[in-house]
């Protein structure tokens, strides 16, 4: 079964390259969606026991793993498939970099965790606060709140994976690769929205010297 997926996939692939990669992307990010909500339910059901209270019946908000889904059919499959593409024709050719050396592979680590990891996470926070009907003071508040987090943790983890990625993966299915690790990532940053003004996230925005706004009149 897996194997004639597999094959079905690389065929889809060949075929319909920048079609695959939206499809692929849009299921994946909402089924990473629906896992976030499944653990945010887990750990406050586990809050709710310890304080003798039973909590509500576990219900998946479809709405919201449409809308996350919909980023990923509109933001990193089509935007991811072009990215990963560009990056290596310009360090192999414009670079003159041999594929897989040491120089190719961390200049492509480098180049796209300081470009594409901030513009994804920026692209995905603002996305969610206005698809769920915020204002744009709240998205703000929103972005300012949940972006330094999610860029140090995954600041953390990206990159280890793109060494990889980038070294060992043939192009032709970088983009899956990612796809993949985008299943955990989609669900990790699900969570984080999820987690609104949790105290471990004010720790990060607290330590850095943010200008307060001026007392509305």
């Amino acid at each position: 079964m897996m194997l004639k997926l597999w094959k079905c996939y690389q065929n889809c692939l060949t075929v319909h390259p920048v079609k695959t990669q939206i499809i692929s992307s849009g299921l994946l990010w909402g089924v990473g969606d629906i896992a976030a909500q499944t653990i945010t339910h887990a750990t406050l059901k586990k809050k709710h026991q310890n304080n003798s209270d039973g909590g509500e019946t576990f219900k998946i908000n479809w709405k919201r793993a449409a809308i996350t889904g919909m980023f990923g059919l509109g933001f990193v499959g089509p935007v991811g498939h072009f990215w990963y593409e560009a990056l290596d024709r310009f360090i192999r050719v414009r670079l003159k970099y041999p594929p897989r050396s040491v120089r190719f592979v961390a200049t492509k680590v480098v180049v796209d965790g300081l470009i594409f990891g901030p513009l994804d996470l920026f692209v995905f926070f603002t996305y969610m606060g206005f698809a769920n009907g915020k204002s744009v003071t709240q998205v703000k508040e929103d972005v300012k709140r949940d972006f330094l987090p999610a860029l140090v943790v995954e600041g953390g983890i990206w990159p280890l994976l793109q060494v990889a990625n980038f070294r060992y993966v043939p192009v032709r299915y970088q983009l899956l690769y990612v796809n993949v690790f985008c299943l955990l990532d989609s669900a990790f940053l699900s969570w984080i929205e999820q987690q609104e003004d949790a105290k471990w996230k004010k720790w990060f925005t607290s330590t850095l010297p943010i200008k307060e706004e001026e007392s509305q009149s």
